[in-house]
C-alpha cells in the first residue's frame, strides 16, 4: 500500500475513533449543570416589585418627606394662641396610630406621624410640621422604618445623625426636646429577616447617652415594653411592632412624665 493508501486508513481510523467517542458520552452523559434561578425583582429602594412598593418609590421621587401630608392641616392649625403649652409628637406609623386626643383629653398635642417614615423623611419636614407650629416641646419617635430600610438600607450612624439633627433644630428653635427610645422589635412584617433586635439595642443606647450629654429628656419605652426575648410582646402588639391599645397604655404616662419633665426645664438657651 503507498503512502496515500495509509493517510486514507488513518483518517478513516480517526473517524471511527472520535464517533465512538461520542456515541460514549451520549450513552453516558456527565453532571448537567442548571442555570441559576433569577433573583427575584426588586424596585429602587431594595423591595419586592409590587404594586405597593413601585408606588411608595414613586411617591419618594415626588415629594420624599410627604410634605404634602400635613401642609394643609399646619395651615389650618396656625400658631399656638396666647399662653398654650403646644406639643408636637413626630413620628412614623406607631405616633399616626396613637390617637393623641383620647389618650391625652383637653392637652394641647398635635400628631405629626406618617405611616412608613423614615429619619431622613422626618427631617426633611421637620421645619414645616415643628418648627413652624411653634411648639413648646416636641415628641421626637423615629427609627423602626430605618432599620426596616423603608428608603434603602442605612447604617446606625446615619439614623443617629437625622435625630441629632431634628434635635438641634429644636432646641436652636426654643422648642424642647424629648427623646423617645425605638420600640422593641424581633422582626418587621414587612421586611423579613433583618434580625433587628441587637440594632435597636444600640440605637436606644446611643439615644440615652446623647440625650444625658445634650441635656435632654430621654422616654425609655424600650425597657418598659420588652420581653425576655427583646421583643414586642403579643400582649402589646398584634404583629410585633405596632402598639395595641394596651401598648399604648404603658407609653401613655411614660410620655407625659417626660413632657412634664422637659416643660419644666429650665434648659439654657430655651424659651420660658
Amino acid at each position: 500500500m503507498n503512502c496515500a493508501g495509509l493517510r486514507w486508513v488513518g483518517v478513516v481510523a480517526l473517524g471511527i475513533a472520535v464517533q465512538g467517542m461520542v456515541q460514549g458520552q451520549a450513552a453516558h452523559p456527565g453532571p448537567v449543570s442548571t442555570p441559576a434561578a433569577a433573583a427575584p425583582s426588586t424596585t429602587l429602594s431594595g423591595h419586592p416589585d409590587n404594586d405597593y412598593w413601585r408606588s411608595h418609590d414613586r411617591g419618594l421621587m415626588v415629594d420624599f418627606g410627604d410634605l404634602e401630608h400635613f401642609k394643609q392641616a399646619d395651615a389650618e392649625l396656625g400658631l399656638p394662641a396666647a399662653g398654650e403649652a403646644r406639643v408636637v409628637f413626630l413620628g412614623d406609623s406607631i405616633t399616626q396610630g396613637w390617637k393623641l386626643e383620647e389618650w391625652f383629653p383637653g392637652k394641647p398635642y398635635v400628631n405629626r406621624g406618617i405611616s412608613g417614615e423614615t429619619t431622613p423623611q422626618m427631617l426633611v419636614r421637620f421645619r414645616q410640621d415643628v418648627i413652624d407650629l411653634d411648639p413648646k416641646v416636641v415628641v421626637i419617635l423615629g427609627g423602626t422604618n430605618d432599620l426596616a430600610g423603608n428608603t434603602g438600607p442605612m447604617t446606625l450612624e446615619e439614623t443617629e445623625g437625622n435625630l441629632e439633627s431634628m434635635a438641634e433644630l429644636a432646641r436652636a428653635n426654643g422648642i424642647r426636646v424629648v427623646l423617645c427610645s425605638v420600640l422593641p422589635a424581633l422582626d418587621f412584617p414587612w421586611s423579613p429577616g433583618l434580625d433587628p433586635a441587637p440594632k435597636i439595642g444600640v440605637l436606644d443606647a446611643w439615644l440615652k447617652d446623647y440625650a444625658a450629654r445634650k441635656d435632654m429628656v430621654y422616654v425609655d419605652y424600650y425597657a418598659a415594653m420588652k420581653d425576655d426575648r427583646g421583643g414586642l410582646p403579643a400582649t402589646l402588639s398584634r404583629d410585633g411592632v405596632h402598639p395595641l391599645p394596651r401598648g399604648y397604655a404603658v407609653m401613655a404616662p411614660l410620655v407625659e412624665a417626660g413632657i412634664e419633665k422637659a416643660e419644666k426645664a429650665g434648659t439654657e438657651g430655651l424659651r420660658d
